[in-house]
């Protein structure tokens, strides 16, 4: 394991623990980061909305956002019971999980994975969503590694604003709320901008956020200008 881009991440999560930090951003880093340092072919972070039903907030790459999405479109999958039951889900050799998870096992193999762990995000006693890493061949996952994918899923829980009542506590309070909403309008522009510049969805997206970092933006505002057109966007043809 990378132990300078280690140390690098936990700072950089750190960093971004402002005040007015952008959510988005900051979970897709935690995603790419994953990948970089434990092993994973792919990671995805879904969170719950006030509803309790999960979304897809951040993911590492297009396939396995439509891998994410197949397993919420299906109620099937290892994030999923993941998220109900608020324990990890380590699936090794996911041929082995067919009975369990027919269409999911099935998608995730013609997608290229498998193998899976699903990592539960909690506050105290409440689920509020799962940190998924993907990988490409099966077999056993790291021991060393399994403890720090969860330590950065609790570094990320922790960022997530909350909201509590004396008569129950809510999964998310009006700022997660916007950053929910914010994803849909990230999701536009990346379909957008890859049109425009005949790209794939996950340049348009890096398009998107080098933009946005570049310009100490957040992202979201830089994908509602691109697609209202409102104001000029150089490298992004607006």
């Amino acid at each position: 394991m990378n132990q300078q881009l280690l140390a690098k991440t936990f700072v950089e999560l750190a960093d971004n623990l402002v005040a007015d930090f952008d959510l988005i951003d900051f979970l897709r880093l935690l995603t790419d980061r994953c990948v970089g340092m434990l092993d994973a072919s792919a990671a995805g972070v879904l969170l719950a909305d006030r509803d309790g039903k999960l979304r897809v907030m951040a993911v590492s790459d297009e396939q396995v956002r439509l891998l994410e999405l197949f397993q919420l479109q299906n109620d099937e999958g290892p994030c999923l019971d993941c998220f109900r039951t608020g324990t990890p889900v380590i699936v090794p050799d996911l041929t082995r999980e067919i009975v369990r998870w027919p269409r999911f096992v099935t998608v995730a193999h013609r997608s290229g994975f498998g193998a899976v762990q699903a990592l539960p995000m909690r506050l105290r006693d409440e689920s509020v969503g799962a940190l998924n890493l993907f990988r490409a061949t099966p077999g056993p996952f790291d021991l060393a590694a399994t403890p720090l994918a969860q330590a950065l899923a609790d570094v990320a829980t922790i960022s997530l604003p909350q909201q509590r009542s004396s008569r129950r506590s809510t999964v998310l309070n009006e700022q997660l709320q916007t950053a929910l909403n914010s994803r849909v309008l990230i999701e536009q522009a990346k379909g957008k901008l890859s049109e425009r510049q005949s790209i794939d969805m996950e340049q348009a997206f890096t398009a998107l956020r080098g933009h946005a970092r570049s310009h100490n933006r957040r992202l979201s505002d830089v994908a509602r200008a691109f697609i209202d057109d409102s104001e000029p966007l150089p490298g992004l043809g607006a």
